[in-house]
C-alpha cells in the first residue's frame, strides 16, 4: 500500500482520538478544521479543505462527521478508497430524528456551551466508559470551536447527499447511540462498538484497517 492517508476526525475533534490506532510506515495527515465561512455550503468547505492534501489518489479515513467530509471531498478528487468509522454515506442514514430537527431548526435554539459540556449524558451517547476516555472527551469536547460546532451541526442533520461510492469501507459499532447501527449499512459491524470505539475498541479496529489498507481491490 504506497497511498497516503488523510484522516478526517469528528466533531472539532482532532488527531488524540486517533491515538491508539497504528498507522506506522504509513504516511499519514490529519486534516486540521478551520473555521467555516458564514453560510458556507458543505461542498465549500470541503474544497477549501483540499488545500491539505497533496498527494494523488489518497485513501481517506472519516470518523463521525469527519466521514460525512471524506465523502463530500471525495466528489472532488479521484481518492483511491474512502474508509468510514461511525459514520454515514447518505442522508437516509442519518436518523430521521436528526433531519427532522433540521427541518424545524431546533439545532440552531440549542447553546453552544451545553453542546461543549461533557457529563454522564454525553459519556453514555458516545459510549465512554474509563476514566481516561471520559477525560479526553471531556477535553474535546471544551477545546471545540463553538463556530464550527454549530456549523457542522446544521451540516449534518440538513446532510442532503446521496450520492453511493463505490470506494468506500464502512465500519460502525452495534452500540453506537448517536448513530445507531439499525440506519445503517456498513461493511462490518464491530460488537459492543460504540461512537468512540476509535479508542476503546482500537485493537479491532487496527486489525480491520490493517487489513484494508493492504487490500488494492475491494468494494
Amino acid at each position: 500500500m504506497t497511498n497516503d492517508i488523510y484522516i478526517f476526525s469528528g466533531l472539532g475533534a482532532d488527531e488524540r482520538v486517533f491515538q491508539r490506532l497504528d498507522f506506522t510506515n504509513i504516511s499519514t495527515t490529519f486534516i486540521k478544521w478551520t473555521v467555516p465561512v458564514e453560510n458556507e455550503t458543505i461542498q465549500t468547505y470541503a474544497s477549501r479543505l483540499l488545500d491539505q492534501i497533496k498527494s494523488p489518489r489518497p485513501i481517506l479515513i472519516g470518523l463521525s462527521f469527519g466521514g460525512l467530509m471524506a465523502i463530500e471531498v471525495a466528489k472532488q478528487i479521484d481518492a483511491e478508497k474512502v474508509i468510514l468509522i461511525s459514520s454515514a454515506k447518505t442522508k437516509s442514514e442519518i436518523p430521521f430524528y436528526y433531519r427532522f430537527i433540521g427541518l424545524l431548526g431546533v439545532h440552531k435554539l440549542i447553546p453552544s456551551i451545553l453542546l461543549r459540556h461533557s457529563n454522564f449524558i454525553t459519556n453514555w451517547f458516545f459510549g465512554t466508559r474509563t476514566r481516561f476516555d471520559k477525560d479526553l472527551l471531556k477535553s474535546i469536547l471544551a477545546d471545540t470551536d463553538p463556530i464550527f460546532l454549530k456549523w457542522a451541526i446544521d451540516k449534518i442533520v440538513k446532510w442532503k447527499n446521496q450520492a453511493q461510492l463505490k470506494n468506500i469501507f464502512h465500519i460502525h459499532g452495534t452500540s453506537d447511540k448517536i448513530l445507531p447501527s439499525s440506519f445503517i449499512k456498513c461493511n462490518i459491524l464491530v460488537a459492543n462498538g460504540g461512537h468512540f470505539m476509535v479508542l476503546n475498541k482500537s485493537d479491532e479496529l487496527n486489525e480491520i484497517l490493517g487489513q484494508q489498507l493492504r487490500t488494492k481491490n475491494w468494494a
